[in-house]
C-alpha cells in the first residue's frame, strides 16, 4: 500500500505520455479522428462546456491562465517558507502541467489532428494559373469597394445574432451540427497585453469560449468573432477558420458583416500577389474610401503593438502550431486564399448547397 503512494504522483504524467503517444498515431488517422472525435465526441463536450462557461459573464479561461501563472509563484513561496519541500513542489507542479496538457488534447486539441477542409467538405482542390488568380483579385477588389460602409453605428448584439443565423444556414455545407452548444463573445480579460502581441481574439479549449480583444475596431469585430466562432466548432487551422469566417460572413444578410470579412481576406490577397507584374495595377483599383479603411486599421494597430512582444508571440505561436500538425505555422493564415479559389472555382459545391460565387 506504501509504495502504491509513493508514486501516486506519477499518474498524471503517464497520462500524459499516453496521451502524447495518441497524438502520433492520430496524425496518421484522420479520417479516425473526423469521425470518433471531431464529429462524435467533440461537439459533446463543446455543448457541455459552452453552456456551463456561457453562464459566467468573464473569461474562466482567462482565470485558469492567471492561476497557472502564478503557480509557480506560490510554489517558491511555500518552498522558501519552508511550507513545503521542493521536491514536493515540483511533483505538484508537474502534475499541474500534466493535467492541462492532458485536458486541452481531450476537450478540444485532438480536432488537430481531423481531416482537412478540402476532404470533409468535398471541395475541388485546384491550383489556378496566374491569369485566373489575377482576374479573380480584380473581381474581387470590385465586390469589396461597392460592400465599402460606415461602422459609426453598429450592434454587436444584432451582428452576434446575425452570424450565427449565418452559421445555423451553413452548417449543412460545413458539416457540423447546428448549434453544438454557445458562443457568446467574451473579452480579453488583459486585452491591452494582447494587443501589444497583435492578437485580436482567440479561443478558450479549457471552458469553450470565445474571445474578442476588446482593442481591435468595429470593422474588425464581425470577421474577428466569426473566426473564433469556427474554432469553437472543432476547426483548428487559421486558414480554415479563416475561410469559415469569409464564407459565414459572406453569406450574411448585413453589409457591414460582409464587408469586415472580405475587406481582411484581401490583405490576405495582397500578401500572396505581391512580386506578381500585375501588383501595382490591382492595388490602385482599391477605391479611395476602402484605403482609408485599411490605413486606418494599419495605424491603429501599429500604435498598440509592441515589436518585441509582437515578434515573440509569434515564434511561439509558429512553434505551437508546428507541433499541432500545422506544418506551415503562422504561414498557415494564408492559406486562406487556397480555400476562398477552391470555393469559387467549385461551382458543383456552390449548387449542392445554393450558395452564390463570391
Amino acid at each position: 500500500m506504501k509504495a502504491n503512494k509513493k508514486y501516486k504522483w506519477l499518474i498524471l504524467p503517464a497520462l500524459a505520455g499516453i496521451i502524447f503517444g495518441l497524438t502520433l498515431i492520430l496524425r496518421q488517422q484522420p479520417r479516425l479522428v473526423e469521425t470518433w472525435y471531431a464529429r462524435g465526441i467533440y461537439p459533446q463536450i463543446a455543448a457541455l462546456l459552452s453552456n456551463v462557461s456561457s453562464i459566467f459573464p468573464f473569461s474562466l479561461d482567462d482565470v485558469l491562465y492567471v492561476v497557472l501563472l502564478l503557480m509557480p509563484v506560490a510554489l517558491i513561496v511555500r518552498v522558501f517558507t519552508k511550507s513545503m519541500k521542493w521536491k514536493n513542489a515540483g511533483k505538484f507542479l508537474l502534475n499541474i502541467l500534466a493535467a492541462a496538457y492532458i485536458l486541452f488534447y481531450v476537450l478540444w486539441g485532438f480536432n488537430y489532428f481531423r481531416s482537412p477542409l478540402q476532404e470533409r467538405l468535398e471541395l475541388q482542390d485546384r491550383e489556378p494559373n496566374t491569369e485566373e488568380f489575377v482576374q479573380f483579385i480584380h473581381q474581387y477588389i470590385q465586390e469589396v469597394n461597392a460592400l465599402h460602409c460606415s461602422f459609426d453605428s453598429m450592434d454587436k448584439k444584432n451582428v452576434d445574432e446575425l452570424i450565427e443565423a449565418s452559421y445555423k444556414e451553413l452548417a449543412p455545407a460545413l458539416h457540423f451540427d447546428y448549434p453544438m452548444g454557445k458562443r457568446p463573445d467574451k473579452q480579453i480579460t488583459f486585452s491591452g497585453f494582447y494587443a501589444k502581441s497583435g492578437i485580436t481574439g482567440y479561443f478558450g479549449p479549457f471552458f469553450n469560449e470565445v474571445h474578442v480583444n476588446q482593442k481591435i475596431l468595429p470593422i474588425e469585430y464581425p470577421f474577428v468573432l466569426a473566426h473564433e466562432k469556427a474554432h469553437q466548432l472543432g476547426v483548428t487551422s487559421e486558414a480554415e477558420a479563416n475561410f469559415y469566417s469569409w464564407l459565414v460572413c459572406s453569406n450574411s444578410s448585413s453589409q457591414q458583416i460582409r464587408y469586415s470579412a472580405n475587406l481582411f481576406i484581401s490583405f490576405h490577397f495582397f500578401r500572396q500577389s505581391r512580386g506578381l507584374e500585375a501588383y501595382q495595377e490591382l492595388v490602385a483599383e482599391i477605391s479611395p474610401e476602402v484605403q482609408t479603411d485599411i490605413n486606418k486599421i494599419r495605424e491603429h494597430w501599429n500604435k498598440l503593438r509592441n515589436a518585441t512582444m509582437d515578434k515573440t508571440a509569434s515564434k511561439l505561436n509558429d512553434a505551437y502550431l508546428k507541433h499541432n500538425n500545422i506544418k506551415s505555422g503562422i504561414k498557415d493564415y494564408t492559406g486562406v486564399v487556397d480555400h476562398v479559389m477552391n470555393f469559387s472555382l467549385d461551382s458543383a459545391f456552390q449548387q449542392r448547397y445554393d450558395l452564390a460565387p463570391h
